[in-house]
């Protein structure tokens, strides 16, 4: 991928693929990633489909590297660190409704208004946030995921708005049922 160019297309099997680049698809693909109702290969069909504009065009023995592009362009071509795995810190369906405004504030105007927005462009106004509500919460579950002590503020921000720093599981399908079956028993 050229990193001075907004790509429009993948490069898989030695053919360009073309893709969808709305922020929105991507912000899709992420929540489905992040949903536990589906599996790995499943989470892996559904980026397929939802990505690549041609995804049956695909040859079964390239979908691993398709898979491998995607990922690469979700991450806006910037490479992946070393293997250790990150404790998860953003919840995108969760905290949506605080990260809106702060990238809004970084491109002057409001996404969702846009017809068309490229996520490598939705993904540089996210990365520019600075001081915000987002930021302030952001930087406190980064704290406790890496076992730092909070400062006095941010203890009391956090027991005033515990509803927006901790993030919240996400249920399955299976499990919600559940919740709403003993519900009707009690």
């Amino acid at each position: 991928m050229d990193l001075w160019t907004l790509p429009t297309a993948l490069t898989v099997g030695g053919a360009a693929r073309p893709i969808r680049t709305d922020f929105r698809d991507v912000l899709y693909l992420l929540d489905i990633f992040a949903d536990p109702d589906y599996e790995p290969d499943e989470k892996g069909a559904v980026c397929l489909r939802v990505l690549y504009e041609r995804w049956e065009d695909i040859p079964a023995a390239d979908q691993a590297e398709a898979l491998e592009k995607a990922a690469a362009f979700i991450d806006g071509g910037i490479p992946a660190g070393p293997g250790r795995k990150r404790p998860r810190t953003v919840d995108w369906r969760q905290d949506g409704p605080i990260i809106l405004p702060a990238v809004n504030r970084v491109l002057g105007q409001d996404v969702r208004a846009l017809p068309y927005l490229h996520w490598w462009t939705f993904l540089g106004a996210y990365m520019e946030i600075g001081e915000s509500l987002f930021s302030t919460v952001l930087g406190i579950r980064q704290k406790r995921a890496k076992g730092k002590k909070l400062e006095r503020y941010e203890q009391e921000f956090c027991r005033d708005n515990a509803y927006l720093v901790e993030l919240r599981p996400r249920r399955t399908e299976r499990q919600e049922q559940q919740r709403e079956l003993r519900a009707l028993f009690v």
